[in-house]
């Protein structure tokens, strides 16, 4: 009886084998998708009976259509023979037996009888197996990373070691389809049905990934901020999504050799939230400070600081408080001591020479200055009259 089976499955398997195939993408394809089996049409739009032909077997003369941004790989046997990346139809071409059909010239004995008892020994099924694949080439999206806890780098910004917690994603591109495919992807993925999808969270290869970008982020975070074509400066990072990448990628290369081994590289990211740990922090508000008191902004903020001063000690202490920041003793000038963002001197034009300072006691110069700071509103006119006449000792 099996004998009996085994015949009418190799004849039944071998003609329905022998219709030309029309190979496209399947239905319902995720963008993320990375690899696919291409799909045989044995219908469309009610119309066409070829359904019943080998999973494994592809006809010769059957058609594959490459969409734009996709790469189509040919296996014969488990091992790859051929890659195309350029879009477009293709027309299936093999040497195999099992290819063989009587509508492609492949001839009546070939096609039929020879197939049929090739078919015999293998109890109906074909002693072959062929298979094409389409492999993404498009940036692929929406790859995710974040750690739970602090990751810690050496900031040469910063000048010391700084923490934080970060998450965001990023985006990968196959750029060596048959190392990616020998490199990496488990044979699971090699078959009809199956489609290998770097977001899946059952596909383990696609986690070892993730770890690995995690355990990657410290030595790219360093990398960016000691760079001096970055200008040194963390903040950076989320406004340059290429830069940072590049970061990342060149740090996931040197760990784990996805591009050398595995055909994949990081194209963009985009860093979501950084939150830094206190230290970190503190030391940022320092910077941000250190920042806002430098050049001519420090100039102004320090005058602003001097003034309030001032004023502080002349409406808790009188003129006498105001005396005693060092006014009277002429130790800062008054407000005119400040430096003020002016313009350089022509170099030409020999520099004025200064009159020789009066006397910080001098009664004149004293009231002077207290005009000056009655006229600045730095003091009311009381503060002046009282000091107008402790000047002249009245």
């Amino acid at each position: 009886m099996g004998l009996v089976q085994a015949a009418v499955g190799s004849i039944g398997g071998t003609l329905a084998d022998q219709w030309k195939d029309f190979y496209t993408v399947p239905d319902g394809l995720a963008a993320t998708a990375a690899l696919f089996a291409a799909v045989p049409r044995g219908t469309n739009a009610g119309r066409g009976s070829n359904t019943r032909g080998s999973s494994n077997i592809i006809t010769n003369g059957s058609r594959i259509v490459v969409p734009e941004g996709y790469g189509l790989l040919l296996m014969q046997d488990g091992a790859v023979t051929a890659f195309v990346a350029e879009a477009g139809g293709y027309e299936w071409n093999s040497n195999d037996l099992q290819s063989q059909s009587i509508f492609s010239g492949g001839g009546l004995f070939d096609s039929l009888v020879r197939q049929s008892w090739e078919r015999f020994k293998f109890g109906g099924q074909p002693g072959s197996q062929q298979a094409a694949f389409f492999v993404s080439l498009k940036e692929l999206p929406n790859n995710r990373f974040g750690t739970q806890s602090e990751i810690y780098w050496d900031d040469g910004f910063l000048n010391t070691q700084v923490g934080a917690i970060t998450r965001g994603s990023y985006t990968l591109q196959i750029v060596d389809p048959i190392r990616f495919v020998k490199g990496f992807v488990p044979a699971t993925y090699l078959q009809p049905g199956q489609v290998f999808d770097f977001t899946d969270l059952d596909n383990a290869a696609a986690g070892q990934l993730f770890n690995e970008v995690v355990g990657s982020l410290a030595p790219a975070f360093s990398h960016y901020t000691n760079d001096p074509a970055k200008g040194n400066r963390i903040t950076r990072i989320q406004q340059d999504a290429i830069g940072f990448a590049a970061s990342l990628s060149d740090a996931v290369e040197s760990a784990y050799h996805w591009k050398s081994d595995r055909g994949l590289v990081i194209v963009k990211t985009a860093i979501v939230s950084i939150e830094y740990d206190a230290q970190t922090r503190e030391i940022l508000k320092t910077v941000q400070r250190a920042d806002a008191l430098a050049g001519a902004r420090g100039n102004s903020n320090l005058q602003a600081s001097v003034a309030a001063g001032m004023q502080s000690a002349g409406e808790n202490a009188g003129v006498g408080g105001i005396m005693g920041m060092g006014i009277a003793a002429g130790s800062m000038g008054g407000l005119a001591g400040l430096q003020q963002p002016v313009a350089p001197a022509p170099a030409a034009v020999p520099a004025p020479q200064a009159a020789p300072t009066p006397a910080a006691d001098d009664p004149i110069v004293r009231l002077t200055r207290a005009k000056q700071m009655l006229d600045s509103g730095l003091i009311t006119q009381a503060d002046y009259d009282a000091a107008k006449a402790k000047a002249l000792g009245l």
